[in-house]
């Protein structure tokens, strides 16, 4: 049986640590990273074979890919708290001369960073290379990519969307943040994306629809990815989250993809997410 209030329990931690990583550097990307936080924890804590012991090659482990770099928030959050690096320097975000930068990079060595991101449309070519590199190694771990939907619209992400099922990508997931919302507005507004389910599997992947929310459901999803990791098919979940999930007033909206809250708003915002495992030190 899954431990999820441990899971629900961290993920208020993150959701924490992204508001005031934010609201510190009074810059950056709250509410794509608040939507993510669930997943992510899911991945982190309970679904992917890996070590804080980084190695750049992943070799003989899960690997993962933020193709929507903006979101660093969240993952920076999830890295030091499953022990890639210490939680306090989740202070120094954004700041000069950080390993933290406000999208993802590698030049300062960041563990659990492989490449630089947040150039949107990359992240699942990426990941495609690091899977076909598995394959060559004979190494059946997963390869995880997680990309935004309004990312979708770049076409770089159908080029790549062709190829993985034309080489048999299995143990290949792919998981769209579809939130409804992009810097502009909602996506349909800016470039309406269609039935991506039915695309996705007209491309020849195993398609997938998740809650993000909900844990059970997460961790069902990934595991039925895991279990057909040798059916032929990359897997891609089209996985519904709410924009700035947590916070009353950053949801539904696009109001807070890239914005930072004031020092009522980050109190307020505070209030409605419990400190289950310490705020780190400023």
């Amino acid at each position: 049986m899954k431990d999820i209030q441990r899971l629900k329990d961290i993920s208020s931690q993150v959701r924490r640590d992204i508001i005031r990583q934010v609201h510190h550097a009074k810059s950056g990307h709250p509410g794509g990273s608040l939507g993510c936080a669930d997943l992510l924890v899911s991945l982190y804590f309970e679904v992917m074979e890996h070590s804080s012991d980084f190695s750049m090659t992943g070799k003989g482990e899960d690997m993962f890919f933020l193709s929507n770099g903006h979101i660093s928030p969240v993952w920076y959050s999830v890295l030091a708290r499953a022990g890639y690096f210490p939680v306090d320097e989740l202070a120094t975000f954004r700041k000069i001369d950080t390993r933290l930068q406000g999208h993802p990079t590698t030049h300062e060595g960041l563990p659990g960073v492989r490449i630089a991101s947040g150039s949107l449309g990359q992240g699942i070519s990426v990941a495609i290379g690091a899977a076909l590199a598995k394959r060559l190694e004979g190494d059946d771990h997963m390869v995880y990519c997680l990309t935004g939907d309004g990312e979708l619209q770049e076409g770089q992400i159908w080029e790549a969307a062709l190829f993985a099922p034309h080489y048999d990508l299995d143990h290949l997931v792919v998981i769209v943040d579809r939130n409804g919302q992009q810097i502009d507005g909602a996506c349909e507004d800016v470039m309406d994306l269609g039935d991506l389910e039915n695309k996705w599997s007209a491309f020849g992947w195993e398609t997938h629809v998740m809650d993000g929310h909900d844990y059970i459901d997460i961790l069902q999803t990934l595991d039925t990815c895991k279990q057909h990791r040798s059916n032929g098919k990359p897997k891609c979940i089209i996985m519904r989250t709410v924009m700035g999930q947590g916070v009353d007033y950053m949801m539904h909206t696009h109001a807070w993809h890239g914005k930072a809250p004031n020092d009522d708003q980050t109190t307020a915002a505070l209030a409605q997410l419990e400190e289950t495992l310490g705020d780190y030190t400023i």
